[in-house]
């Protein structure tokens, strides 16, 4: 498992706003680039570097993979890392096919991470575009899918459709299709298979199964017994993995688990709610995600109920809009843009070692408390 980054460190100006490890980077590839370091020399030791650059180790070893990954050094077993011959200009293109972008908020700082991690400038990164009339979101995927096999791409980065009813069909046939071109496949967020099949293909995102444990776990702190979840009807497998660290929080306290208390429904629907309120009086709620949380808040508001007076509410990602709803969300804030950045480098290692064993990348996440779970 690779841990987030570390924040900001040190220096004034647009690098402070930099991943410290990227100034790093950007140090030793331009001391490779401008001679320093001839080719086929051996660098100094990440100890050695440690002490030269007042760093963490942690952050020493980032960079010195992203200049691996940048097929600037090579790793020699028990001997040390070496500046590598350069290799002829072969920039590769891949393609993103997320289907939920615009629908779902964390898509876009992922592809930003993407576009401004270190190895990108060698890349590019393909949208891809779809003309005429389109059915649903479903026929865009498929039809972007045989369009990056037309193109021939070196991989794709896919973030697997959710909420409709056929999306495993769907998301099923997109990444055969892909794997019988033999083009390498990085998912983002979420998984091909339905929650908890694993699948054969790399994945980058957070432990959706401890985020929903973490959540609800804040809530039974501050004394709710009484705890629903609520999430939209044919979700992603993402939020089965969250419903069932929900659960798992439950029972680990030994609060009841009332699965009556667990919905899939539309939180914009005041019937639903209200019957969710009224049958199930819950004193608190776990969201699936911010966007389901802040519907559900503008509904609860709607009905007459206070919040956190009468019921306390939680979501997880942390979106921009989550502290300007009419009660500020507390919530479990997804690393977006890392989360970008370290796709790309598992994209670049798998296109460079395609017989790797597939590997979820899972980075860390940060419980962010505003007003609206009554803890403030």
């Amino acid at each position: 498992m690779r841990a987030a980054n570390e924040g900001n460190e040190g220096t004034d100006g647009k690098d402070a706003k930099q991943p410290k490890y990227r100034r790093l980077y950007a140090t030793l590839r331009d001391d490779i680039q401008t001679g320093r370091w001839a080719l086929g020399e051996r660098l100094p030791s990440e100890a050695q570097l440690v002490r030269s650059f007042g760093a963490s180790r942690i952050t020493v070893g980032r960079a010195v993979r992203e200049l691996q990954a940048a097929g600037l050094v090579e790793r020699r077993a028990g001997s040390g890392t070496y500046v590598k011959r350069p290799q002829p200009a072969s920039a590769l293109s891949f393609g993103l096919l997320i289907p939920d972008l615009g629908e779902s908020d964390i898509f876009e700082p992922i592809c930003q991470g993407m576009m401004a991690s270190p190895p990108a400038r060698e890349h590019a990164l393909i949208w891809g575009s779809v003309q005429g009339a389109i059915e649903s979101k479903a026929d865009r995927a498929w039809r972007l899918c045989r369009q990056y096999i037309a193109r021939q791409v070196s991989g794709v980065f896919f973030a697997p459709l959710e909420l409709t009813a056929d999306k495993d069909d769907v998301n099923a046939r997109i990444a055969e299709a892909l794997d019988a071109a033999r083009i390498p496949i990085v998912l983002l967020d979420r998984t091909v298979l339905p929650y908890p099949r694993r699948g054969r293909h790399d994945l980058v995102g957070i432990d959706n199964r401890r985020a929903g444990f973490v959540v609800t776990e804040h809530l039974l702190r501050l004394g709710c017994r009484r705890i629903a979840f609520v999430a939209l009807p044919h979700a992603a497998a993402t939020v089965d993995a969250r419903e069932a660290g929900y659960r798992e929080a439950l029972f680990s306290s030994g609060a009841r688990v009332d699965r009556a208390l667990a919905h899939r429904l539309d939180p914009d629907d005041p019937r639903r709610v209200q019957a969710l309120m009224k049958t199930g009086r819950p004193d608190a709620i776990v969201c699936a995600n911010d966007r389901t949380a802040g519907r559900l808040m503008h509904t609860l508001l709607r009905l007459g109920y206070a919040i956190p007076g009468d019921v306390r509410l939680v979501g997880i990602d942390d979106v921009e809009y989550a502290q300007l709803l009419p009660v500020p969300l507390t919530t479990l804030r997804q690393p977006t843009r890392e989360i970008g950045d370290a796709a790309l480098s598992a994209m670049l290692e798998r296109v460079a070692r395609p017989d790797l064993p597939a590997r979820d990348i899972l980075l860390h996440c940060q419980l962010v408390v505003r007003e609206s779970c009554g803890s403030r």
